[in-house]
């Protein structure tokens, strides 16, 4: 086992975006098989999965530099991996989807598309970065409180009130 293995990922990152690659490889095969499952669950054109885990960890080894250490790494990397999934399937129309037989848009895809740029989506913008990653974490990726206080590296009683901030400042928003 090498060093890198045994580091944090907050160290890990460090040393990413100062180009250390034996860093980015170890941060790969920690999140890429949890990512791939995520995504998948909302996607089930493996294709697409794939596409977008790639452009995560492309987007992850360029802006390494841009993590501010707040947080868990993990949550940083689903918030990316989130937006190229949607980037992908915002690159797909939905005539072209329709005619491929293996290919299905789910309900829960369609959501998502209807989340980046709908009335929902500007209003989830408006939440600050805590608030917005307590309703992603819950709401969008259907983990427990928690869960959800894991990923984030918060006590889940700090999800709960968080979430209850969000919903009051979301149903302001959108009345």
């Amino acid at each position: 086992m090498s060093d890198h293995e045994s580091w944090t990922d907050s160290r890990l990152l460090k040393v990413v975006a100062e180009g250390d690659r034996r860093a980015f490889e170890v941060l790969y095969a920690r999140h890429a098989p949890w990512l791939v499952l995520r995504l998948t669950r909302r996607c089930a054109d493996a294709g697409v999965v794939d596409d977008a885990v790639q452009d995560t960890f492309v987007a992850v080894w360029r802006t390494a530099h841009k993590w501010q250490g707040k947080g868990e790494v993990a949550a940083w990397i689903w918030g990316i991996g989130i937006r190229r999934l949607l980037d992908q399937l915002r690159g797909r129309s939905p005539a072209i989807i329709k005619d491929h037989e293996d290919v299905v848009v789910s309900a829960e895809e369609q959501v998502l598309l209807g989340i980046e740029y709908g009335e929902l989506g500007t209003a989830l913008n408006r939440l600050s970065p805590e608030l917005r990653a307590v309703v992603q974490a819950t709401v969008l990726d259907g983990l427990t409180s928690r869960e959800a206080g894991k990923l984030l590296g918060i006590p889940t009683g700090t999800v709960k009130t968080r979430m209850m901030r969000a919903r009051g400042l979301l149903r302001e928003e959108l009345a």
